[in-house]
């Protein structure tokens, strides 16, 4: 078995993905015909020629205004059903989706609108595809805390189909500080809660959305190997990073793959996990996330295996599905 067969073969979870970071190219322009939006891109190879980022800003930039082409339920629907059908075909089992909803709020769009056409597609892919599913809404870290206060408030009627809150968007000069008494209220109203730290910023913030925030789980969190009293806490403590290698190199995080620390931090024991963020814009979904790493790092199908395993550890499942997925991981690397 070659090494794609392997890794589409193992049965993995995507932690780390941002469903408006799924619109392709010729979605974007599809949605923007029928909805009236003008893009600011002539054509499909233009906006394209536009993935050339310098940094985090530089993408959210054109991500922000590719956003603008959705606007109804079936735009969110369509385009989370697209990219259940490509996890699918890449051998995962179950998703941990983020949505920003300030991103549709602000131009409009009702929350409603967002989360019942993405929850649809989600509902018809566990019945299609058995995937499973947890939806997490993120906060846009630019924005103010009142503002993040009051999506949550808008949000709690949805409740029973959103898991967990995230907090992502430009990382510099917005600590997770300056978000703790959302995340405070978030678990008082009982959801998990996650965070997008150490990509840009610094090991402090991971720190801090450990500390103050409560987090279960931190985002990408690959500069956290600068401070080894960090490393060591997320080794002790099992706590997951969902590392997002592709990205990383799109976003000048490392300047090739070659530099990444995917496998120094999975050598050192910490719980790392491959995804794809937003794989319209980065190059590839986690089948290409996988193989980069494995070709420019070196790793083994063991290692292949156990970023499998760890995924399964890392989700937001009960013990039980648990153990059942990481049996079938051992069973398909046993030849089973």
């Amino acid at each position: 078995m070659n090494v794609e067969a392997f890794v589409r073969g193992l049965p993995k979870a995507e932690l780390h993905l941002h469903i408006e970071g799924t619109l392709e190219p010729e979605m974007v322009f599809a949605f923007a015909s029928r909805n009236g939006v003008t893009l600011p891109y002539p054509s499909v190879a233009a906006l394209r020629e536009a993935y050339r980022f310098a940094d985090l800003q530089s993408f959210l930039d054109v991500y922000y205004s590719c956003a603008q082409v959705l606007q109804t339920e079936d735009d969110f629907r369509e385009m989370t059903a697209a990219y259940l059908r490509k996890a699918h075909d890449q051998g995962i089992v179950h998703v941990e989706i983020f949505f920003d909803p300030q991103t549709h709020t602000a131009r409009g769009v009702a929350l409603d609108t967002v989360v019942n056409g993405i929850t649809a597609a989600l509902v018809e892919g566990e019945r299609q595809f058995g995937i499973t599913h947890r939806l997490i809404l993120c906060f846009l870290r630019h924005l103010s805390e009142a503002d993040a206060l009051e999506t949550l408030a808008d949000a709690l009627p949805h409740s029973g189909v959103i898991a967990a809150v995230g907090l992502d968007s430009s990382e510099l000069g917005h600590p997770p500080a300056k978000f703790a008494a959302v995340f405070e209220r978030a678990r008082r109203e009982g959801f998990l809660a996650v965070a997008h730290a150490g990509e840009e910023g610094p090991p402090g913030y991971v720190h801090e959305a450990l500390d103050l925030l409560q987090v279960s789980r931190i985002d990408h969190g690959v500069r956290s190997e600068e401070d080894p009293e960090l490393i060591a806490r997320l080794v002790r403590d099992r706590v997951p990073l969902t590392v997002c290698p592709l990205s990383n190199v799109m976003l000048k995080v490392f300047d090739t793959m070659a530099d990444h620390n995917l496998k120094r931090l999975l050598d050192l024991g910490v719980l790392v996990t491959v995804n794809s963020d937003d794989p319209a814009y980065f190059g590839g979904y986690v089948v290409e996330n996988y193989l980069a790493v494995h070709s420019a790092l070196g790793l083994s199908e063991a290692d292949l295996a156990q970023l499998a395993r760890n995924s399964i550890e890392a989700a937001f499942l009960a013990a039980e599905a648990k153990r059942g997925w990481l049996e079938k991981i051992d069973r398909f690397v046993a030849g089973g």
